[in-house]
């Protein structure tokens, strides 16, 4: 990922964990929990995105993000700002945005809906790699037989998510 120069980030506390929310100029970059995979290494240590709790981007996620896991909001309305990924992770991401709350989908389907079946796996890493948790609906992705899958956040939190939109989760027997 290639994030804007004028990335800045900020906390913020949620029942799922601390969120980490970055945002450049035209929108939100980045939405991870403290402990996902793939974090960027600009969130701390030398070259670390300026904090701040000033930026509006920031600020608006941040609310919308307590309202949503809150269930007082059932979808985000931010600008986002995802140039930072290839034109395939960025189609990617543009398909996980069409998958409507409390509804799932397979990595298989989003493939197929990309005119690219056999890019199951692309499409996997992409999902896996999407810098914007929660407003860009990744969780809402399982195995073809159904099953929860690997997700960057923890598959504690992906049940927690598909709980929260009522879309009946795969009981905790079949994450082996």
């Amino acid at each position: 990922m290639h994030y804007p120069t004028d990335t800045v980030q900020s906390r913020c506390p949620s029942p799922l964990g601390e969120a980490r929310l970055a945002a450049s100029s035209l929108g939100l970059v980045g939405l991870w929990f403290d402990g996902q995979r793939h974090l960027p290494a600009q969130l701390d240590g030398p070259g670390a995105w300026p904090a701040t709790d000033a930026h509006p981007v920031l600020r608006e996620a941040a609310r919308q993000l307590q309202e949503y896991l809150g269930g007082t909001r059932t979808c985000f309305d931010l600008s986002l700002d995802l140039r930072g990924g290839t034109p395939f992770q960025q189609a990617v991401w543009r398909a996980l945005c069409a998958i409507p709350r409390g509804r799932t989908t397979s990595y298989l389907a989003i493939a197929q809906a990309l005119g690219k079946p056999s890019s199951v796996r692309a499409v996997g890493a992409a999902v896996g790699r999407n810098p914007v948790s929660v407003a860009v609906p990744c969780h809402r992705v399982l195995g073809s037989d159904g099953s929860l899958t690997g997700y960057a956040g923890g598959l504690e939190r992906k049940r927690a998510l598909l709980r929260l939109e009522e879309a009946a989760p795969p009981p905790l027997s079949t994450d082996s």
